[in-house]
């Protein structure tokens, strides 16, 4: 692993493309329609933020070639896992699990999330980390706010949820 260069946000968005293909097998099209092409916009301008903060860690192979990451920013003042994906072809070998503990050990406090609550390599995946479901009347406004951004433009809003996992120090 290594941090990613301020040049990659062109690979941060075909990694994630890439992983995206799995929902396809869930019967979850999260290709959003032109309508909520302003979501996927303020998304990447996220992650180039948060790329240009250093908050960025890729996993490379062995020719450091970019084949997932791991975004940390902040939401409401504490770290929030903006977004962890992985290349299809470098999936089921811990490559997320990886990127989601190197999140953990760089953030201060508890770490936040959205994720949906009904596909395996989500809620359940976080809840084997240790992360566990936060009731949206106890997040801060930010966070309310997100989450109802990814409601309105996702598939299934009434699977997106927060979580929230506490720090063990």
């Amino acid at each position: 692993m290594r941090p990613a260069r301020p040049d990659e946000i062109t690979v941060l968005v075909a990694i994630d493309d890439d992983a995206c293909t799995l929902f396809d097998e869930v019967g979850r099209d999260v290709n959003l329609p032109p309508e909520h092409a302003s979501f996927m916009l303020a998304e990447h301008a996220r992650w180039r933020e948060t790329l240009e903060a250093g908050r960025i860690v890729m996993a490379v192979n062995a020719n450091d070639e970019p084949v997932g990451f791991a975004a940390l920013s902040f939401v409401d003042g504490q770290p929030y896992l903006q977004q962890v994906s992985v290349r299809r072809s470098w999936m089921r070998r811990g490559l997320g699990r990886a990127l989601v503990d190197d999140a953990i050990r760089r953030a201060p406090g508890a770490l936040w999330l959205t994720t949906y609550a009904d596909i395996v390599w989500n809620q359940p995946l976080y809840e084997r980390l240790g992360f566990s479901r936060v009731d949206e009347a106890s997040c801060g406004p930010e966070m309310r706010r997100l989450l109802d951004e990814e409601r309105r433009a996702l598939p299934c809003p009434e699977q997106r949820v927060v979580m929230v996992r506490q720090s063990e120090h």
